[in-house]
């Protein structure tokens, strides 16, 4: 309804106007920002407004249905607005760690993955915190939906004829401009709305085609005395860096910091009779969720969700661990980061699984890290390579100093000093927590660079304090850290390094054209992560094993289809 001239004159009926006009401009306001910003922070500036959405017209059309009807067509379209709204804060959240979009399919462990890492980091009152505020936020995004539409449909209906021509003639004219190819005429909630709803329908199906492949492989009935043979009597240790990217070798923030750490990594390691050759792999994943590179470095299949990976672990497909173990070798777990229990560890295939709990820390955390990464190889060390007579061991190691939030970060230390990690009370005390050093972005990058620098130095110390003739490391990392120190490069890839003393060892990788050192060159081979275990078995297997190009091809297909 109009203001009159008397409403016009009153004071208080004008500011009474004032308020009204200003709440309907910013219902417009959010209604339009709802339709037209983008699902990634980065792309959020002054010209992204300068759209004309096909949208805003529908929805004006929509509002001016009559009585009943109308209502809930003001109810549905509310919805329809808030879940938009929701899924691209869900993006912009997906893309800052993950580099890609929210999927609802394969992303809704991701809550409690959450609300762990929280934990942590910030304790359970704050994590409980963290998720009413985000159930309040979906609450306030709905009213506010509702509301905003409300004010809508309630200055359209002060005229309707006039509103529903108006619009009428908008229709038209996106049509026109979207003729034309302007850049300008936008549909972008429709396709982002149809980008989430096909993604959530290919998951469904390529996840029915994964359970098809995920139990064919051409190792699945070699037997045991086939495997390894040029590794016999030797420790070979798989060592995950978490979050050890590219990025560390190519970003200006880190290259200058890091390259020289892995040039004295080579001579340190050379003046103890240790050789080394170093590629990179292509990781299923960014930002973290772990377990996924894991999998797929040790099935030898593309694992780029959560739903894959259950499905792994309930398959009959043998990890690159249990190959091990059925070649004579004792195998083990090391898994400082997990604190629950962990029924999918059945699936590789471990004599022995050290969690956190097992491996005795009496330290305090380093935040989200348990214990640090010396303490961890120290424990194993001690637990299974200290033993006088025993088999082989093959293992899988996980270091986890390198893991967000980089902060405090750990010093190497005499290892004759690690003990029981009561020692690493002072370190794990110092610094600023993350809630203050994350204010910085620059002590953030920082942070994550010296986290590398120290789990590298760590590995290092490591294995010219305890290596001999009968070690062998496959060290690499896990997946590039969040976009947020990337600067959002779309690049996945994560450094790879063999590491012996045995001649032999590296000489049969030669063919894999590694670069010589620690340091891969830019031209060293990328291979994807699920290449990775096929190729190990082939070059370390008497008689060479076959190409295992089945598992490849099934692979191939499936990573093709991925949303």
């Amino acid at each position: 309804m109009s203001p009159s001239l008397s409403d016009l004159k009153n004071p208080r009926a004008g500011l009474s106007v004032a308020l009204r006009l200003l709440l309907d401009l910013l219902a417009l306001f959010f209604i339009m920002s709802a339709l037209v910003l983008p699902n990634r922070l980065s792309w959020i500036g002054p010209t992204a407004w300068n759209y004309f959405p096909l949208e805003s017209v529908l929805i004006g059309l929509l509002l001016l249905i009559p009585g009943r009807s109308g209502r809930v067509v003001l109810g549905l379209l509310a919805v329809v607005l808030a879940a938009g709204i929701v899924f691209r804060i869900a993006d912009m959240s997906a893309f800052m760690v993950f580099a890609r979009p929210f999927n609802p399919v394969l992303d809704t462990y991701l809550l409690s993955d959450g609300m762990n890492f929280l934990s942590s980091s910030f304790g359970q009152l704050g994590a409980w915190l963290a998720l009413l505020s985000l159930l309040g936020l979906l609450t306030f995004i709905l009213w506010a939906s509702w509301q905003a539409l409300g004010r809508v449909r309630h200055r359209l209906w002060a005229a309707p004829r006039a509103a529903g021509g108006l619009l009428l003639v908008a229709l038209l004219v996106w049509v026109g401009l979207s003729s034309s190819n302007s850049p300008r005429a936008s549909r972008y909630f429709i396709d982002q709305l149809q980008m989430h709803v096909r993604n959530t329908l290919i998951s469904f199906a390529e996840l029915q085609e994964f359970r098809k492949v995920v139990n064919v492989d051409p190792y699945a009935e070699v037997p045991g005395d086939a495997l390894f043979g040029a590794l016999q009597g030797k420790d070979v240790l798989v060592v995950f860096v978490e979050s050890y990217g590219r990025i560390v070798l190519d970003g200006q923030a880190y290259s200058p910091h890091i390259r020289p750490v892995l040039e004295q990594a080579t001579s340190s390691l050379a003046e103890n009779g240790f050789k080394s050759r170093s590629g990179f792999l292509t990781s299923p994943t960014v930002g973290g969720i772990s377990w996924l590179a894991h999998g797929t470095a040790l099935a030898g299949l593309w694992i780029d969700s959560q739903i894959r990976y259950d499905s792994l672990v309930m398959s009959q497909r043998p990890s690159l661990v249990r190959l091990f173990q059925r070649a004579g070798w004792r195998t083990v777990g090391v898994m400082p980061a997990i604190t629950l229990a962990w029924p999918e560890g059945q699936y590789f295939g471990y004599d022995q699984l050290y969690t956190a709990a097992e491996l005795q820390y009496r330290g305090p955390p380093f935040n989200y890290v348990t214990m640090p990464d010396q303490f961890t190889l120290a424990q194993f060390q001690r637990r299974e390579l200290d033993a006088v007579s025993r088999a082989p061991v093959m293992a899988e190691i996980a270091l986890i100093s390198s893991h967000a939030p980089w902060t405090p970060i750990p010093e190497v230390m005499d290892w004759a000093q690690v003990i029981d990690g009561s020692e690493f009370t002072e370190q794990a005390r110092a610094g600023d927590p993350p809630e203050v050093m994350w204010q910085d972005k620059e002590r953030v990058l920082k942070g994550y660079r010296d986290s590398i620098r120290y789990v590298l130095q760590t590995l290092v110390s490591y294995v010219m304090n305890h290596g001999n003739d009968d070690l062998v490391l496959l060290v690499l990392g896990d997946h590039q850290p969040m976009p947020y120190v990337t600067e959002e490069s779309e690049n996945r890839d994560v450094p790879v390094h063999l590491i012996a003393r045995d001649p032999a060892v590296l000489e049969a990788i030669s063919h894999w054209q590694w670069s010589p050192g620690m340091l891969p060159g830019d031209g060293a081979p990328v291979w994807r992560m699920d290449e990775l275990r096929d190729r190990f078995i082939e070059a370390f297997s008497t008689p060479p094993m076959g190409s295992g190009a089945g598992a490849g091809a099934s692979t191939d297909r499936l990573i093709n289809a991925s949303p």
